[in-house]
């Protein structure tokens, strides 16, 4: 069986967690970093690790049938290829920013104004679907500090937490995307390399799943249980069993992480004792 070929970045925010994704569906790299290419020791995948803006191209091409790589990394080379799954890390959103003292009333703006980014592609559709005329310098690498140096009347790129515009004496005044981490494919997978993708995003997909929630147990007067029951209806009921405490059980459910505290406010109420939150490695709808 062939290798299916799957391109990485090979430094920066997404390689170690796409490693570290890959590892969680079941597939193990044997070299890690610092090597151009790495062979999975239990699954037919080879990863090439790559500059991230040539990761689309590579796909498009099909010297690698998948990648990992940046949303925006995407809309910016406009490769021809197929988003098959969000991976929910290295989100992000790409924003222009402008100096701290500078006053902003709107889009408008940045009429006549030169705006420095390493995404110009991006940055002109932005201006053109709002009828803006504005310079926009090229420049890879730190485009933070173009505002400082006279180079440019503010910045277009990614911001995470806003950390580095604050050191750099900017403020973000307007967000034009959000971006994640995506998997994306060649769009002319032969049916064995199709086969192969479908055992990932299987894996994938049981892997988000986990991620999204909870597993939870708790003891709860019998009195109570009807009560309980209806605050973790769990995938499709909790799983009750009998304690030997007398009039008490064990209850077992599945809880979302986005309704976790909520939900644990509301048993206690109800008098769950004992209760403990364990992760879950997969999940299996």
């Amino acid at each position: 069986m062939e290798n299916i070929k799957i391109a990485i970045q090979k430094g920066g925010r997404l390689s170690e967690k796409s490693v570290e994704t890959l590892k969680q569906c079941g597939i193990n790299l044997s070299n890690g970093f610092n090597k151009l290419k790495a062979q999975a020791s239990n699954f037919p995948l080879e990863a090439l690790f790559l500059r991230d803006d040539d990761i689309p191209e590579y796909v498009e091409t099909g010297v690698a049938q998948l990648g990992v790589v940046g949303e925006n990394v995407l809309i910016e080379e406009n490769a021809d290829v197929d988003i098959v799954a969000r991976l929910g890390f290295g989100k992000c959103r790409m924003s222009i920013a402008i100096p701290r003292g500078d006053a902003y009333k709107g889009i408008q703006d940045f009429q006549g104004k030169r705006i420095a980014t390493s995404y110009p592609k991006i940055l002109q559709k932005f201006f053109d679907d709002n009828n803006i005329k504005a310079e926009i310098h090229v420049i890879s690498g730190s485009v933070e500090v173009a505002p400082s140096i006279g180079l440019a009347d503010g910045v277009f790129d990614i911001v995470s937490t806003g950390s580095t515009l604050a050191m750099n004496g900017l403020k973000e005044v307007e967000v034009v995307l959000h971006s994640e981490a995506v998997l994306i494919a060649n769009k002319n997978l032969s049916l064995e390399y199709k086969n192969m993708l479908e055992d990932i995003l299987f894996r994938l997909s049981s892997v988000q799943e986990a991620r999204k929630n909870k597993y939870i147990l708790l003891n709860s007067p019998n009195e109570k249980l009807e009560a309980i029951e209806a605050i973790l209806p769990g995938i499709n009921s909790p799983t009750i069993i009998p304690l030997a405490k007398k009039g008490w059980s064990s209850v077992h459910s599945v809880i979302t992480e986005d309704k976790f505290w909520q939900v644990i406010g509301k048993l206690k109420a109800e008098g769950a004792e004992g209760i403990l939150v364990v992760p879950i490695e997969k999940m299996f709808s």
